[in-house]
């Protein structure tokens, strides 16, 4: 920006030091909102269409108007601006935006008198980085070094992959098989690419064959380089989408001990801590960030949905519900926080986070599910149904959307059919060991099948390998026949034990954060 401060209306502006206040109070515009605000100030009163706020804010990521509406959404909420009456941000149907009221330029902070011509600081400053080339290039000559034409490819494809979007984890694939073509031993592109197949099927709903890609290509890179890191975590990453979680665990551990500073790896295995129902050990990991931890993808909810599984409710709560206004790009975000409503009984509310949830373009099987679930409780079995329905279509090769698609259709599913999925949930489990979660299901399937105490016996054992939620099992409407049964009760006084017992842990750890301290459960 040309200026360095600006007045807009009752705002006042800091170019410099990328900040906004309003009466001497700070107002939270940072990132993307305030790089948003600083383009439309550049352009005054103009009015700004998407593909320039695209190329001036995001680029060279590729972003749709959805994003690019969103994020004045949240400028909006942090201005306390309101698109229905704006006083800073108006909308214009169909081309995008503009401010409602001509920007005034302020002086910046120096007197004028002692101001240094531009041109003379610009020359400073240039003899300056010759300078300092200069020595670079005598002291360190071994170390420049061009990138090579395969070098380059894989790390434009490492940027869109980073960027965390289908379409972006799509172009990333493309320029990583491109590497590959070219020089087919690059352990980076081979690794690369290995996470990218993992993420359309853990992320972007693809079917499991690319998981299996994914590990062979990661399986490739450990036999190549036993002793790196991000091979280890690749194959991690691959056995985690497939399903397998302690082997998916020992993969991220190892990757883990050959280089202690990774912090995506140490938030990925928190994660499965969590499902494993080591809870406390999955805080503590997700605390212990070696680098930037405001890098790390879904950090922010993993923490939050560990403190509420712990019983730190208002912590819990407060993190869910900000990452949930603040990042409507995130999937996480916009699972977790209509689900901790749910969990907590606040069904309206709920409902209109859910709702909110699915406009934001961030298709997920849990979202249809909680979908349905809310449903059955308003009674509703035709919305319920059309939820399963609709969660099955976005991940055909996934278990439970089919499950309750056949419970919950417009005939009684056959015994043969019941019979079938039985089978097929016990076979995975005597294949490797299943997420906690998965138990559930084969607890539900018994249940249709009135086989009743086998079914507790499902659901004890998702207790025994750490299923953790035990606010889920007294809401939810999936297995309610069961949840009279004082086997069922008894299952959950054993979360509620295990669970007591890592939050004294947590309560008593050096680690532990301030805003748990002498909280109330």
């Amino acid at each position: 920006m040309s200026a360095t401060r600006y007045r807009l209306l009752d705002l006042s502006i800091d170019a410099m030091r990328q900040r906004v206040t309003r009466d001497g109070a700070t107002l939270d515009v940072q990132g993307l909102s305030f790089q948003l605000l600083a383009c439309l100030l550049q352009h005054g009163v103009d009015v700004v269409d998407f593909d320039t706020l695209i190329a001036e804010v995001w680029a060279p990521a590729v972003v749709n108007e959805e994003t690019v509406t969103q994020r004045v959404k949240l400028l909006r909420q942090a201005l306390g601006d309101d698109g229905r009456a704006p006083r800073y941000i108006r909308s214009v149907r169909g081309r995008g935006y503009q401010l409602c009221d001509m920007p005034v330029v302020e002086e910046t902070d120096a007197p004028a008198a002692t101001r240094v011509p531009r041109r003379w600081i610009a020359l400073a400053i240039g003899v300056l980085l010759l300078a300092a080339a200069g020595i670079a290039w005598w002291l360190m000559p071994q170390r420049i070094h061009k990138p090579s034409a395969t070098q380059e490819v894989v790390q434009r494809a490492s940027y869109y992959a980073g960027i965390g979007q289908r379409d972006n984890n799509e172009r990333a694939i493309a320029l990583y098989q491109q590497a590959l073509a070219s020089t087919p031993q690059n352990a980076d592109a081979r690794i690369g690419l290995s996470r990218a197949y993992s993420a359309r099927v853990c992320l972007y709903n693809f079917p499991y064959q690319w998981a299996q890609q994914a590990q062979t290509l990661a399986d490739d890179a450990v036999a190549g380089e036993p002793s790196r890191a991000s091979a280890w975590s690749a194959l991690g990453y691959a056995r985690d989408c497939l399903g397998d979680i302690d082997a998916a665990i020992a993969a991220y551990e190892k990757a883990l001990a050959l280089d202690a500073g990774d912090d995506a790896t140490r938030a990925s295995v928190a994660y499965l801590y969590q499902e494993r129902g080591r809870i406390d050990e999955a805080l503590h990991a997700n605390l212990d960030m070696r680098g930037d931890a405001t890098r790390v993808r879904f950090r922010e909810v993993q923490i939050a949905r560990e403190m509420a599984l712990l019983g730190f409710d208002d912590a819990a709560e407060a993190r869910l519900a900000r990452s949930f206004q603040l990042y409507p790009d995130n999937v996480f975000s916009n699972i977790a926080w209509p689900r901790h409503l749910f969990l907590h009984g606040r069904l309206v509310e709920a409902q209109q986070a859910l709702d909110e949830a699915l406009t934001r373009n961030t298709p997920h099987v849990e979202l249809y599910v909680l979908q349905g679930e809310l449903a059955l409780l308003r009674n509703d079995r035709d919305a319920a149904l059309a939820a399963f329905v609709h969660a099955r279509q976005l991940r055909p090769q996934m278990g439970l959307p089919g499950t309750l698609e056949g419970l919950y259709g417009k005939d009684a599913p056959s015994a043969s059919w019941l019979a079938a999925r039985v089978d097929a949930v016990r076979d995975e489990a005597s294949r490797h060991t299943l997420y906690p979660g998965e138990w559930l299901e084969l607890a539900m399937l018994l249940q249709a099948q009135d086989q009743r105490d086998a079914a507790i016996d499902a659901v004890q054992t998702a207790v025994r390998q750490g299923y953790s939620d035990a606010a889920y099992l007294q809401l939810s409407p999936l297995l309610k026949s069961l949840s009279s049964d004082p086997r069922y009760a008894a299952a959950i006084a054993v979360i509620n034990r295990r669970v007591a017992e890592q939050r004294q842990r947590v309560l008593a750890a050096t680690w532990c954060p301030p805003e748990l301290k002498g909280a109330s459960r």
